[in-house]
């Protein structure tokens, strides 16, 4: 499953790439792309655990970047 989430406040290039790589680390994950200057964040991750590895991302994002949120509708 791929989906595209908008990122609040994310305040810099270096602190999504570095979310970006941590994310592509979840076991899970097949592709992730961080762009600032969208300020998006899709994400491609199994169907059955997609849920779980989005909580995860939301986590790896909060540790490098507090003030950053994904925004889920």
């Amino acid at each position: 499953m791929k989906k595209t989430f908008k990122l609040d406040e994310l305040d810099c290039a270096n602190c999504g790439a570095k979310m970006e790589t941590a994310i592509k680390k979840i076991e899970g994950v097949n592709d992730c792309t961080v762009s600032f200057m969208t300020q998006k964040l899709t994400l491609d991750a199994a169907d059955d655990k997609f849920d779980d590895i989005l909580k995860q991302a939301v986590k790896v994002c909060r540790k490098i970047e507090p003030d950053c949120e994904i925004v889920i509708k």
